[in-house]
């Protein structure tokens, strides 16, 4: 059985380490997971380490402000105590429904479609980043305002071992975004396509 004492030693593996300061907090950005898969919780695991206050949610149910949102067939566990906005073991996502109470839209939806990155392309930051950005646009939900949105809230994170600086991971999702949309409009769906269930590779 997965004791706590395993979970807390997974985080600290991980490098749970990147501040975020305002108003003179400090929390911790995000977890991801870097061990190997195979030695990672189950989704069952978590949930009986993490406690009663932690909700399941099955693939295909969550929605976040009325926008149903899905990472392939991956669960999302809604853990108010977690340390950060959002995480990421293999096969599950984690949000703090508290955390992430007082951001935009755009920006839930880009924490979400982060994490869901880390499921498809691994560890890297940079990359969650940008199939993020990509899915956005793709869905429908990203805009240009909205992608300034999350320039503001990801700018004021200093960088650290795995963590490039905010400002670094805005400039590059700014590029992106402008190379997706190229000036265009974007598509008018604010929901996934219909075939969008499991998405392509994130490039």
């Amino acid at each position: 059985m997965l004791t706590r004492r395993t979970i807390s030693s997974f985080m600290a593996a991980c490098g749970l380490a990147l501040a975020f300061c305002a108003g003179g907090s400090a929390d911790a950005q995000e977890f991801v997971y870097r061990g190997k898969a195979a030695n990672g919780p189950t989704v069952d695991e978590y949930l009986k380490q993490v406690g009663p206050e932690a909700r399941f949610v099955a693939h295909g149910s969550l929605t976040i402000d009325g926008k149903r949102m899905n990472c392939g067939k991956r669960p999302t566990v809604l853990n108010p105590n977690f340390d950060s906005w959002g995480g990421a073991f293999p096969g599950f996502l984690i949000l703090n429904i508290k955390k992430i109470a007082g951001l935009t839209t755009q920006v839930k939806l880009y924490v979400y479609s982060h994490e869901c990155g880390h499921q498809f392309i691994g560890a890297d930051e940079l990359k969650a980043d940008l199939f993020a950005i990509r899915r956005g646009v793709k869905w429908g939900w990203l805009d240009a305002h909205g992608i300034e949105e999350i320039c503001t809230f990801i700018s004021k994170l200093k960088g650290d071992a795995v963590h490039p600086p905010g400002p670094t991971r805005c400039k590059l999702m700014r590029n992106r975004f402008r190379e997706l949309t190229d000036g265009t409009a974007q598509r008018a769906s604010s929901a996934p396509p219909s075939g969008a269930r499991m998405l392509g590779p994130p490039y």
